[in-house]
């Protein structure tokens, strides 16, 4: 049997490898550190022994639809770590495990964060730096290493402690405090008021959650308020721009977010859509497996 999925390039993440999947369960390693958590996406029989995954330094026990907490692997080598770091193309992220099963890092994005590098140098006007508006940026991956490849970048979220992340991020990374602009802000807000100033970006990045809340309390729903954003973002983007937009754990699939973008990308413009993957780790005789990991859709216009 032969499958055929659309999904984007498979780039992996240095420091970080997908090790095992299956039975709703990943084992992964970021940095040195080996982490067993829940995945609905794993409907299929782990192949690494039991033994493996008892060996995990932590184990992510969900408490309720609100979050849980981490424990030792039965069979863990070391004390629970509280923080550690991974590195990648240059730059250098903290990991903490958090009560919403994420460590702060997402390695399946990695695609999107070369992509960007690589169009840096086309995105460029005269000597001007190509700006970068980063939005729902979390903990600052994309931002950082966008900020590297040259992007004059624009953070925003909506979390003070994503934002304190962030910083961590840039600081660990060689970052000057004044080398991008962070924002506490509610994404669409901003971006509407961004819209009413005549602002411009030769990037943008929407990573929105399905659910949230602003600074001050703005209810955002994915579902009801993702079209009126994605407006408002492509109404930034200069002739020659990229716009990247992915998900998690919606309803919404990547056909849905290629016929949004096409409302904006006029003649020439380039569209793509799919799933955000990670590889296990290669297997003598087994064939490569991939775990979803989200939904994406990228525009690039004026590039051709």
């Amino acid at each position: 049997m032969t499958l055929t999925p659309a999904h984007f390039d498979v780039l992996p993440l240095r420091g970080h490898a997908l090790l095992d999947s299956g039975d709703a369960w990943k084992l992964e390693r970021y940095g040195d550190c080996v982490l067993a958590r829940p995945d609905p996406q794993a409907l299929w029989r782990p192949r690494l022994a039991r033994d493996e995954w008892e060996a995990a330094d932590l184990v992510f026990e969900r408490e309720s639809d609100r979050g849980g907490t981490w424990r030792r692997g039965a069979r863990a080598r070391r004390d629970t770590p509280q923080q550690w770091t991974v590195e990648h193309e240059g730059a250098r992220f903290l990991c903490r495990p958090t009560p919403f099963k994420h460590v702060g890092l997402f390695p399946e994005q990695a695609v999107n964060w070369r992509w960007l590098t690589e169009l840096a140098p086309r995105l460029k006007r005269g000597s001007e730096s190509p700006k970068l508006l980063n939005l729902f940026g979390y903990t600052g991956a994309a931002s950082v290493l966008a900020t590297q490849a040259g992007y004059a970048v624009t953070h925003v979220d909506a979390s003070r402690a994503s934002l304190g992340w962030a910083r961590e991020n840039a600081a660990a990374s060689g970052l000057a405090d004044d080398a991008w602009r962070v924002l506490l802000e509610d994404a669409p807000a901003f971006v509407a008021k961004e819209r009413r100033r005549g602002a411009r970006y030769a990037a943008v990045l929407l990573d929105p959650p399905h659910y949230g809340r602003g600074p001050k309390g703005e209810k955002w729903q994915l579902e009801e308020q993702l079209a009126a954003l994605v407006d408002n973002a492509c109404a930034l983007l200069e002739e020659r721009a990229v716009l990247v937009l992915s998900t998690y754990a919606v309803g919404c699939s990547p056909l849905a977010f290629a016929n949004l973008l096409s409302d904006h990308g006029g003649a020439g413009a380039v569209i793509e859509a799919g799933e955000l993957v990670l590889a296990e780790e290669p297997r003598a005789g087994l064939a490569a497996r991939l775990l979803p990991c989200g939904f994406c859709a990228r525009l690039a216009r004026g590039l051709a």
